[in-house]
């Protein structure tokens, strides 16, 4: 098949807000339907799609975003692990023939095989990720997709906006933690547009934000094990109000001896804490820390 199908356009609400909700929302799974159409508005434009963009939706609630992006994109395909939420986006997106429900866990799919088939079968040029995502699982969701060999040019994700910020912060400032880190060694982030808790059903207790995460072709800095430097940036901020010297020592196999050893080494003062620390400076602490753990065992 070639280029995907006419977009069938699909009933709105108001331009305030957007539909009404016809389920009610599962507090175990933190939903919370977003309903102000300037938001959508705003998340479907800083998403950067177009009619060559296969675009995956992540927790697409009642389908107020979902409807947007179909206008928008070559196709959608949207997993939803509410049961109930997807019989109603069936029956809803029935006649738009670019949009598919997928009933499922974004943490559990295939999601690179789903990807690939959609890309091939619709002969769309490029996919981007966009989301809703549940508070409670922000952050092992941002991970697996960034962690994923997707392919997707960005990732577009609303959030709580206490880790928005934590996202969004310098590697090096002191907002920053280890989240940062990990986000910024493999994406350049930018934010898209902020949602108060009226802009939800139910109104959350806090605020959040969108973020746009544009994924890199290679990684901000260069490792040698990869696994091992995020093992040192985690440590260093499991007790962020410690110095490195004191906050290091969580690290298996290694004594504060060893630590200053390779803190000196690689010309990092040993009072220095975590959030201080640039991307490339943990880099070469994590390189160090390894030459230091392979003399002890000779």
């Amino acid at each position: 098949m070639g280029k995907a199908a006419k977009k069938s356009k699909v009933n709105k609400g108001s331009r305030s807000k957007a539909g009404s909700s016809h389920v009610r929302p599962a507090k175990a799974l933190g939903q919370n339907f977003l309903i102000d159409e300037g938001v959508i508005d705003a998340i479907v434009e800083g998403s950067d799609i177009t009619e060559e963009t296969l675009v995956i939706e992540i927790g697409p609630g009642e389908g107020a975003l979902t409807d947007r992006l179909a206008e928008s994109a070559g196709r959608v395909v949207a997993v939803e692990l509410d049961e109930r939420l997807v019989k109603l986006l069936r029956v809803k997106f029935f006649s738009a023939e670019n949009v598919e429900i997928i009933h499922g866990d974004i943490l559990e799919v295939n999601l690179p095989e789903i990807i690939e088939s959609n890309l091939k079968e619709y002969g769309l040029s490029e996919v981007r990720i966009v989301g809703n995502l549940p508070y409670y699982i922000t952050t092992p969701i941002i991970m697996t997709l960034l962690e994923a060999n997707t392919g997707a040019k960005s990732i577009t994700a609303m959030m709580q906006k206490e880790v928005g910020d934590r996202l969004l912060a310098e590697p090096g400032s002191k907002l920053s933690g280890a989240i940062t880190y990990a986000v910024h060694y493999r994406a350049d982030v930018c934010k898209v547009v902020e949602a108060g808790s009226e802009c939800f059903y139910p109104a959350p207790k806090v605020d959040s934000v969108v973020l746009r995460m544009d994924l890199l072709d290679e990684p901000a800095v260069k490792v040698d094990d990869e696994d091992f430097y995020f093992k040192t940036i985690k440590a260093g901020f499991i007790q962020r109000r410690k110095t490195l010297l004191n906050s290091l020592t969580t690290l298996e196999g290694f004594e504060k001896a060893s630590i200053e050893k390779a803190l000196n080494a690689a010309g990092i003062e040993t009072n220095r804490r975590a959030e201080s620390l640039t991307m490339q400076e943990f880099a070469d602490l994590a390189g160090a820390l390894k030459k230091e753990l392979a003399n002890e065992r000779l």
